[in-house]
């Protein structure tokens, strides 16, 4: 990121609910929730449970409940008007019944008002001997996880099977329940929940077993967004198992030790903790609001890239990375580091910037580290004005593509984070990149020795004007304009295309010294591909590698 770079409430999970007691016990676990201070005429635990065990007995039948069967309660509520809501879990001959689940609603009085059933199909097994023992069930699910970690290599794969009825899928049969877990090569913790038909062996469902919660955070720039966390003792921890357990952490305002660009040190950033799930303020006077922002750029741009384009994780390996908020003091800038395969955040020196970790900022710096799992592209002379622009390119996507009404997508970069005495309103300007008084617009030989940052101009130009086309426009509330460098026009192909053929180019044609020339013919080859030589889109691409002298 401009100046620099540097190379280098409810838990969702899946576990079946239980408590192993039965319904004529419930009364010393069950607890009654009640809004509010609780008035002497609500009905206490004993009465709410006497009153619904009195309803299963008299409703068994229509409830599918047989002889063979218990209910277990899982949680009660009670309405402030008095309403109740009791949900039980099922067992089927001591075994917990997946689907079995149901909540039982009675009025004030304790009247049958419903019943909400996971299923209606009725339990009745042969017999609850399985075939395939349980350490031959522990395997499959071994293999499974190894399968939905195509790549890794796991190591303290471990696997606890539960011989189950399984009312899920269809007909309820035996089946196991296996948690398999292990750890992939960054020592992050993997799982996979697998089910397996206990007559036959076959697989009936598996899925992700690393929990994760639904927290949110007040951003910086961004407003109130959502977050998935991880449950760690008895709070949170800013970690997302479902996007490849990136996480973030603060490094207290220290930073590295490095001697030119070798890296003695890194700066220790314990990720974040939290108690209630609900990270920062708004305010940079929270440490936890700035790892907010830089926690949901780094979810918005794994989003885009896997949502777009197919890839899971800047390596696309599904691996995620590192975020280090409060780097330094006073610090202006952000980088990408390949060494630790992570994203830094300077807190910005409150009068030129303000803490750099802006959605479009998140995104262009996980792009360069795309770009070096990719093309990787050198950080010099053309090479490296393209490798910039791409991450111009796809952190202004990121920014569409995350369609947050607080920070609306535009073709400006890092406008959230400068200040008054920055003295321009972006760090750059991609429909007219000469705005900022360095970049340039158009292709010429000069370029080569500029500094990335402004030979970049001329890519992220084209980028522009193949998406959006020449002419004044306001995108985002903001005021454009495509100026060409020919007096041509330029009709747009909208972002969604520039994205594919930048993307394609970037991963299958673009090498370490692709120059502006070498770019047009990657884009004309991807765009070739994609949509055919003879394509309004592949006669875009050139023309827009045209109007800013690149033929």
């Amino acid at each position: 990121m401009n100046p620099i770079r540097r190379r280098g409430r409810h838990v969702r999970g899946s576990r079946l609910a239980t408590v192993g007691v039965s319904a004529a016990a419930t009364t010393l676990l069950a607890g009654v929730l009640v809004p509010g201070a609780r008035a002497a005429d609500e009905p206490g635990r004993e009465a709410v449970l006497g009153a619904a065990a009195a309803v299963l007995a008299e409703r068994a039948a229509d409830l599918g409940l047989t002889s063979a069967q218990d209910t277990r309660v899982r949680d009660v509520i009670v309405d402030a008007d008095g309403t109740r809501h009791v949900r039980y879990d099922r067992t089927y001959r001591r075994l917990p019944v997946m689907g079995g689940d149901f909540v039982l609603h009675m009025g004030p009085g304790g009247d049958h008002l419903g019943t909400d059933r996971a299923t209606t199909r009725p339990i009745a097994l042969p017999g609850v001997e399985p075939s395939v023992p349980a350490p031959e069930a522990s395997d499959l699910a071994g293999a499974a996880l190894r399968l939905a970690n195509a790549g890794e290599t796991l190591r303290a794969v471990s696997a606890a099977p539960r011989l189950v009825v399984d009312a899920l899928h269809g007909t309820p049969r035996l089946a196991w329940r296996t948690e398999a877990a292990g750890k992939d090569t960054l020592g992050n913790p993997v799982a996979r929940v697998v089910v397996t038909d206990a007559l036959d062996g076959r697989q009936i469902d598996a899925w992700d077993g690393v929990a994760s919660a639904g927290g949110d955070g007040r951003s910086l720039y961004s407003g109130r967004v959502p977050l998935e966390t991880a449950p760690s003792g008895s709070g949170y921890r800013l970690a997302d198992p479902t996007r490849g357990s990136t996480r973030t952490g603060d490094t207290a305002n220290r930073t590295d030790t490095c001697l030119l660009v070798i890296c003695l040190g890194r700066a220790a950033a314990p990720v974040l903790t939290d108690t209630d799930d609900h990270w920062g303020t708004g305010t940079a006077r929270d440490r936890a609001s700035a790892a907010v922002d830089a926690q949901y750029g780094t979810g918005a741009t794994w989003d885009y890239f896997e949502g777009e384009h197919g890839r899971r994780g800047v390596a696309g390996d599904g691996k995620g990375s590192f975020n280090r908020v409060h780097y330094g003091n006073g610090y202006n800038n952000a980088f990408w580091d390949d060494g630790c395969f992570c994203m830094t955040y300077g807190d910005g020196d409150g009068t030129a910037f303000g803490p750099l970790v802006s959605l479009d900022v998140a995104g262009h710096e996980m792009s360069h580290g795309v770009t070096s799992a990719t093309a990787a592209l050198t950080y010099s002379g053309e090479s490296g004005g393209l490798n910039e622009a791409t991450s111009d390119i796809f952190g202004t996507l990121v920014e569409f593509h995350a369609d947050n009404a607080s920070d609306p997508g535009d073709w400006l970069i890092g406008e959230k984070v400068v200040r008054p005495g920055f003295g321009r309103s972006a760090l750059r300007y991609m429909d007219r990149p000469s705005r900022d008084g360095a970049s340039a617009d158009c292709w010429s030989p000069a370029v080569r020795s500029l500094d990335v940052h402004h030979s970049s101009g001329v890519a992220d130009h084209f980028a522009y004007l193949l998406a959006e086309g020449s002419g004044p426009r306001t995108i985002g509330g903001v005021a454009h304009n495509g100026t060409t460098c020919d007096g041509s026009e330029v009709t747009g192909i909208g972002r969604d295309r520039l994205g594919a053929v930048r993307y394609r180019a970037l991963t299958v044609h673009m090498t370490s010294s692709t120059t502006y020339a070498g770019a047009r013919t990657a884009t004309l080859k991807a765009a070739e591909e994609l949509y055919g030589a003879d394509s309004a889109v592949y006669a875009a691409v050139g023309a827009a590698w045209s109007a800013v002298s690149v033929n």
